[in-house]
């Protein structure tokens, strides 16, 4: 045996300009400054201070101006912010950092094993038949028949035609919840930004590769409320305790609108269920695992599970309590649960999704 041969590592060339080099760390920070443009500026002016960013050739003043003229950034009303073209630069950044390319062998997997008028066109093809649509014939094969039957002349025939199958693929409806209660940057560790920086891999990665899916966001702390994925990068945790009854029960009113049969909801926490709304007031214990809060939870867990919606949770934190929870509530639903650390989250979410797409939801 030959064992393990060691080399010299030879990073590969950047080749990039230093403007666009400076720009992806910018986007990166003001992920993490929920779109203050200010405050980004300030930790890249700490950065430069530290590991020197910028030279004499090239200042921060400079970068500033080419982030106005290439519309990254814009003033309105005497305040910078971020432009449109920022926030889908973070989204692709973020589908980048976490998925990495999308490659169009990776496209499938979710089709069935039927075919007809799908989505996904086949290689194959085959004769005319009555009621299939115009937009299937294959009209280059069809005219070569037509060719050889009649190499004199030109004239197309029923006989001629040929289509092109196509595979039907699975449509899905799919809530995210966010957990922005105060324990998402608790004791020194920030939670938020990577449950974000998912949040807006996943609707990248939708949209490009399965534009027909359905993905809503729902962020939930005292109350639950729905976000548009246009503030997700502006999403800042509260003071907050941990409404997750509010947050199931918005997310399991939104998917009921929807008319796919194929459901799920991913709930991104790191926290114990500690409060309800209860008239003009909220019910609270912030020591986790009442046992009111508790089996609302486990209630609406049951009723997602009657309805054919599995939802899958990610926890983000160590604790027992939360451990305990967590299993009650994923035996109840039938559905699924990832202990996952921050690094691992986004291939956890991405590796989940697909999964549930090829799969057939039964229980």
């Amino acid at each position: 045996m030959l064992g393990i041969r060691f080399s010299e590592f030879i990073a590969p060339e950047d080749n990039r300009s230093q403007f666009e080099k400076l720009k992806d760390l910018f986007l990166e920070i003001l992920l993490h400054t929920s779109g203050d443009v200010d405050e980004a500026f300030e930790w890249m002016q700490m950065l430069d201070q530290e590991h020197g960013l910028f030279t004499d050739d090239y200042t921060l003043e400079d970068f500033k101006k080419d982030l106005f003229e290439n519309r990254y950034i814009v003033e309105s009303n005497g305040q910078t912010g971020m432009s449109g073209k920022s926030e889908r630069a973070i989204r692709g950044k973020a589908l980048e950092d976490i998925f990495g390319k999308i490659k169009k062998s990776g496209r499938g997997d979710r089709s069935t094993a039927h075919t007809g008028m799908g989505d996904e066109i086949l290689p194959e093809t085959r004769e005319f038949r009555f009621g299939d649509k115009i937009e299937q014939i294959d009209f280059t094969e069809s005219i070569k028949n037509a060719q050889k039957r009649d190499a004199g002349g030109f004239s197309l025939m029923e006989d001629d035609l040929e289509v092109r199958e196509s595979t039907h693929k699975a449509q899905m409806a799919t809530v995210v919840m966010i957990d922005i209660s105060h324990s998402m940057i608790l004791y020194g560790e920030d939670r938020i930004t990577p449950a974000k920086k998912v949040a807006l891999a996943l609707s990248e990665y939708i949209g490009r590769v399965y534009p027909k899916d359905s993905l809503e966001f729902v962020v939930f702390g005292n109350d639950a409320w729905q976000v548009p994925l246009k503030e997700l990068p502006y999403l800042q945790v509260g003071p907050y305790h941990t409404n997750t009854v509010a947050g199931l029960e918005l997310a399991i009113d939104i998917l009921r609108k929807k008319k796919t049969a194929n459901k799920q909801i991913f709930m991104i926490t790191d926290g114990k269920p500690t409060c309800l709304k209860e008239g003009d007031g909220y019910y609270k214990n912030s020591m986790g695992h009442d046992p009111k809060i508790i089996s609302r939870c486990i209630n609406l867990a049951v009723q997602c599970r009657k309805a054919k919606i599995p939802i899958t949770t990610f926890m983000i934190a160590n604790d027992p309590y939360l451990e305990q929870f967590v299993e009650e509530f994923t035996q109840a639903n039938k559905g699924r649960a990832f202990y996952s650390g921050l690094e691992g989250l986004g291939n956890m979410v991405f590796a989940d999704y697909e999964k549930n797409k090829r799969r057939n939801t039964r229980f």
